[in-house]
């Protein structure tokens, strides 16, 4: 892949406009038909569209927390490290009152919640069921009509 198609690959990964990033690249061109259409041919390009795809696999993989991520998360939270930001009102007197923020570690009730979610992905909790029944069974085998024939 050359520099001038990786800043046009780069360019067109900001908004999807092939037109514009083709221009960025390659700025001798100054004509919209013609940077479309050769625009249009770059993204046909096996080697552009393989790193168009790969750099839109690493921002998606940025956006979007993994299990690995969301294990350590639930972890800070369980073990009280994790620190959330809370807006305090407090009275200054003469009935005004004044916002602050405030960090806070996670609550009793946040912590429990956090560890009965790691429980979960553990299967830590197991439900025993004791039975104790009376009954009869009864199978019945249908072979469907007999074919006399």
């Amino acid at each position: 892949m050359t520099k001038k198609q990786k800043i046009f690959a780069d360019e067109y990964l900001i908004d999807l406009n092939a037109t514009r990033a083709y221009k960025v690249a390659y700025p001798n061109v100054k004509n919209d038909v013609t940077a479309a259409a050769a625009a249009s041919r770059l993204l046909r390009n096996v080697k552009v569209q393989e790193y168009i795809a790969q750099r839109m696999a690493e921002k998606e993989s940025k956006r979007v927390a993994d299990q690995d991520e969301v294990l350590r998360y639930l972890t800070s939270v369980l073990r009280g490290e994790s620190r959330a930001q809370e807006i305090v009102v407090e009275g200054t007197g003469e009935g005004c009152s004044e916002a602050r923020t405030m960090e806070k570690a996670p609550s009793e009730k946040e912590r429990l919640k956090a560890a009965e979610l790691l429980g979960k992905r553990y299967a830590l909790f197991t439900d025993k069921v004791d039975m104790d029944t009376d009954m009869d069974l009864n199978i019945t085998i249908d072979y469907g009509e007999a074919d006399t024939g």
